[in-house]
């Protein structure tokens, strides 16, 4: 259905944004230069002065800015990673050591993620740190967040794009085999993990990116493997909710991942089976929302509400978005049409009418849907495939672009509603012959 063309392309215009520095963990590290001494090795440590003011408390701290322009490298100082019973109080284990430890640590917790990559770099002390995973954990707790965008336009090659930085990166390419690449797929992302699942040659499988290492692994297996489900993730949890199975029964089951701990729970069934759906967490609950379900494969324009402290769950009548004026001539089957494009800011649930070009609101005490706007005008798709409606922190993305003889871009909007009424701001765009086929957001 969708055009099978070459990958994407380098914008061609030049953009200040444009990298061209060597990625090490999807990350910019620049180029350090210090004179040669033939006395240490690579993993000789780089000390790092911090320069704060006389009298300063630890408490000030949260308004320093850590970042690579402001960081002071000692070149003329170099003490070696601690090794194994050194005191955890050593200079390598404070990391920067003017400050100590702790204090070290609640700045680098407020620098760019784009930054920990350089960071990484400086010596063996901070890789750890930074592959650990304890900076997200910590990030997560005093939630401090950035919200990057994944998306794949080529079957096996997956982009990230940072919107507050406008940066592109590129992951490494998945390498699964032929059936992995022509069969459905979904996508989640969930703490510091980028899922795909799909099916392998025999069964249903899942490839796991880690932000922490860079790689592409395999072998996660849910309790009940499916395809074309509905999920969401809330920081390092993610649930999914119903789809089909190897032999294309529809489901009504859930499971829980916990990226922490790599364990997939299984929850109580939804009220109804259904395929096709979409899935978002607000007010601290689990929405499926729409789908296709019933033994005559009907489109289902309720939602239902999952109570993470209850487990139970609420049917929700009319929560999936139908068009204004209903049903038209010439509209495709629902099974044709792709899952409800929904994305939650700030806890108000958005949805995005491909056919009409519409952002719609949800209003929760009336449940009723309102117009609140227009869809980026260039946003193409195929009834409603190709297009990437998601929610970013506080702001809308929407990723597509026009389509002209197979040629044409992706495109990256965004609007902030809580600054006023609809109006999309372009953050950047690629030169791209294919739709979006696959996107999720990661926030850490």
């Amino acid at each position: 259905m969708l055009e099978n063309r070459p990958h994407l392309l380098s914008r061609d215009f030049p953009r200040t944004h444009e990298l061209d520095a060597t990625w090490h963990m999807n990350y910019p590290v620049p180029s350090v230069k210090r004179p040669f001494d033939p006395t240490t090795d690579d993993e000789d440590e780089i000390q790092i002065i911090a320069k704060l003011p006389k009298n300063q408390s630890p408490d000030s701290l949260d308004a320093a800015v850590l970042s690579i322009g402001s960081i002071f490298l000692s070149t003329d100082n170099h003490h070696q990673d601690s090794e194994p019973g050194q005191s955890e109080h050593s200079d390598s284990s404070s990391l920067i050591s003017a400050i100590g430890r702790d204090n070290s640590i609640s700045c680098l917790i407020r620098c760019s993620r784009s930054d920990y990559g350089s960071i990484a770099s400086l010596n063996r002390s901070f890789r750890n740190l930074v592959r650990s995973g304890e900076l997200y954990r910590l990030r997560r707790q005093n939630r401090v967040v950035e919200h990057w965008v994944y998306f794949s336009c080529q079957l096996l090659d997956w982009e990230a794009f940072d919107p507050i930085g406008l940066r592109w990166m590129h992951l490494p390419r998945m390498n699964p085999n032929d059936c992995f690449v022509f069969a459905d797929k979904e996508s989640l992302a969930v703490g510091t993990e980028l899922l795909v699942f799909g099916r392998d040659l025999m069964t249903h499988v899942i490839y796991r990116y880690s932000l922490l290492t860079n790689t592409w692994t395999t072998g996660m297996t849910m309790n009940g493997p499916r395809c074309l489900f509905g999920s969401a993730s809330l920081g390092e949890i993610a649930i999914v909710a119903g789809g089909c199975d190897s032999n294309g029964n529809v489901l009504s089951s859930a499971e829980l991942y916990n990226s922490e701990l790599g364990t997939w729970t299984v929850l109580p069934s939804m009220i109804k089976a259904r395929k096709m759906c979409s899935s978002v967490f607000m007010d601290g609950k689990f929405y499926v929302i729409g789908g296709i379900g019933g033994p005559d494969s009907k489109l289902l324009t309720c939602g239902e509400e999952y109570n993470l402290e209850t487990h139970t769950w609420t049917e929700i009548p009319n929560m999936s978005l139908v068009r204004n004026g209903g049903v038209r001539d010439n509209e495709p089957p629902a099974t044709s049409e792709a899952p409800p494009l929904i994305a939650v800011v700030n806890n108000d649930l958005y949805a995005a009418d491909y056919a009409d070009m519409e952002v719609r609101k949800y209003n929760k005490a009336g449940r009723v849907w309102v117009t609140v706007g227009r869809l980026p005008e260039r946003a193409d798709s195929m009834y409603g495939w190709g297009l990437a409606f998601r929610a970013c922190g506080d702001r809308l993305i929407v990723i597509g672009g026009p389509r002209n003889a197979g040629e044409g871009y992706i495109e990256v909007n965004s609007w902030v509603p809580s600054e006023g009424p609809n109006k999309w701001v372009l953050l950047e765009r690629k030169r791209s012959g294919n739709f979006v086929y696959n996107c999720a957001v990661m926030g850490c």
